[in-house]
């Protein structure tokens, strides 16, 4: 499983993304009817930024902002790492686990194809890989 391309986990579904000027009620409401936990903020066909649900709580509602008249360019995260379809699940996962991320664009050829997310990973081979990780870190690998 985690020796398989991003891009054969992709599942064709419409990839929820918004324009930096969208508002976070917009946003999240349009997370919220599209069960995502994630927009991407596309300027034009270039990734600009993500907005999750960590945002929403840490960057908006903690700081006191108005979601209706906050732009998702104001509270997103600019410049998101990102990985290609041709890398493989656990290089993603490792990724996102060494930066503290959930959430990482697919992008080929500087277009956005897809989204690689943790809950990709939700099978019981989960923690079998994590330790994998963790005990090759331990030993310098």
């Amino acid at each position: 499983m985690f020796g398989q391309e991003v891009r054969q986990l992709m599942h064709g579904e419409p990839l929820l993304t918004a324009a930096p000027h969208t508002d976070v009620h917009e946003a999240a409401c349009r997370m919220a009817g599209s069960r995502a936990s994630a927009v991407v903020v596309v300027d034009g066909d270039r990734v600009a930024g993500i907005f999750t649900e960590r945002d929403a709580v840490l960057r908006v509602i903690a700081q006191g902002l108005e979601p209706r008249q906050t732009p998702l360019s104001a509270v997103m995260t600019e410049h998101p790492e990102t990985t290609t379809p041709q890398a493989s699940l656990g290089q993603a996962l490792t990724r996102m686990h060494q930066l503290g991320i959930r959430h990482l664009p697919v992008v080929e050829d500087g277009r956005l194809v897809g989204m690689v997310t943790a809950r990709d990973a939700l099978d019981p081979d989960l923690e079998e890989f994590v330790c994998e990780v963790s005990r090759r870190q331990g030993f310098g690998g």
